[in-house]
């Protein structure tokens, strides 16, 4: 998942950028939340929470793939031990941080069992994941499509410009686009459809469709397909600009239609069609916000610059916040299935993920700057490490 992911503009902030990151992750967490007492408008509001995965991995593709097409448009070098070190100073160390929690705690795990640790190390526990007896933890799984997705994007833009093919990335964007509809597809008929009628049929349509990387690629190619576009094609950027409103109305228009789509998620259309459509629908929101005419982009939160800040600390620590303190709560008289309740677990959540952001990302984050910094001064400026002729200046992370 993207999660406080610096913008890649000129701007100190894009705050258009923070309002659906924001938006993103209470998404998550409300949806979530219906794994707990919860009221009752929670399950006939959040039946969509699912998609604010899919915004993520929009952002993700945007913000990741930008600094980098930026550098290929001025002929500058990409260093890929660089790219690396930024993924794993703003990644690892907090997911480690939980993932010893979950193992060494256990009144923090929200359900009884967890995956074997391998699986959660080598981020592989998105494949053959069993929702149903090892669900602790189990919101990691788009974890690991996000980490499989920056160990491989840098090397295949290296590819493309080694092979002098980059200006034919959209043909590489197209074609994995089709396979996600062919994979899902030939799932759908092969793997799902035989187990129509059975009851754990909703166990298999989430181990063999929802979770699998080959699966998910429709975000993360959304947001790549924007970053290239607005870096590539100025003059389409530059029309597109002053129509921001417009693009975010028809965005939210794209967003009701997948909604309608997957009302009955594991459909076959649902399963082909509904990826891509949610996919498109988030991806016109982050064009939107990133164009200076649209009132996400003018507007400025502190709240939802607060919250896109502790997204990811916020992602990976919810439920067992949540679970350690609800029955807490309760105990003072409030109802568990109250919207009181729904609040003030959400503030601790919050406030759960700010002591992590301090304790843990901070330092980290730093220490990035720090070690990044050392690295600029060691190299020469002429120097093309590791990689290609391309530009990058990310700050903070995706």
């Amino acid at each position: 998942m993207a999660y406080n992911i610096a913008a890649p503009e000129t701007k100190d902030r894009l705050y258009g950028l923070d309002h659906l990151r924001s938006l993103a992750i209470i998404m998550v967490v409300f949806y979530h939340y219906r794994m707990f007492h919860h009221p009752k408008w929670i399950d006939e509001t959040m039946g969509f929470g699912w998609a604010g995965v899919d915004l993520f991995f929009v952002l993700s593709g945007y913000l990741i793939s930008t600094p980098l097409f930026r550098r290929m448009a001025q002929a500058k070098p990409i260093s890929v031990p660089d790219f690396f070190i930024k993924r794993i100073f703003r990644i690892i160390p907090l997911y480690l941080v939980l993932l010893s929690i979950y193992f060494m705690i256990p009144a923090f795990r929200e359900k009884e069992a967890l995956p074997p640790l391998w699986k959660f190390l080598t981020f592989t526990q998105n494949f053959g994941f069993d929702i149903k007896n090892y669900g602790t933890f189990s919101h990691v799984w788009s974890l690991c499509v996000e980490e499989h997705f920056y160990l491989l994007f840098p090397w295949v833009i290296a590819a493309l410009i080694y092979g002098k093919a980059w200006k034919k990335g959209w043909i590489l964007i197209l074609l994995l686009f089709v396979l996600g509809l062919v994979v899902r597809i030939a799932g759908w008929h092969f793997l799902i459809a035989p187990h129509k009628d059975q009851s754990d049929f909703g166990i298999i349509w989430y181990r063999l469709i929802y979770y699998p990387t080959y699966n998910r690629l429709d975000g993360l190619l959304a947001g790549i397909a924007i970053g290239a576009l607005f870096t590539f094609k100025p003059a389409i950027k530059g029309r597109l600009s002053k129509n921001g409103n417009s693009i975010l109305i028809l965005g939210m228009l794209v967003l009701v239609g997948a909604w309608f789509l997957c009302k009955d998620q594991k459909s076959f259309y649902a399963t082909v069609f509904g990826f891509p459509l949610v996919s498109a629908g988030f991806g016109l929101l982050v064009m939107s916000a990133i164009c200076p005419s649209c009132v996400l982009y003018r507007f400025n939160s502190r709240a939802t610059t607060l919250i896109a800040k502790l997204s990811y600390a916020l992602y990976l620590s919810h439920k067992g916040v949540i679970h350690l303190i609800q029955p807490q709560i309760a105990k003072t008289g409030i109802d568990p299935k109250g919207t009181l309740m729904l609040l003030l677990c959400f503030i601790t959540a919050l406030l759960g993920a700010y002591m992590l952001n301090k304790a843990i990302e901070t330092p980290f984050l730093r220490l990035r700057a720090i070690i990044l910094e050392h690295r600029k001064k060691r190299q020469n400026p002429g120097n093309v490490q590791t990689i290609v002729r391309s530009k990058t200046r990310a700050t903070e992370k995706c």
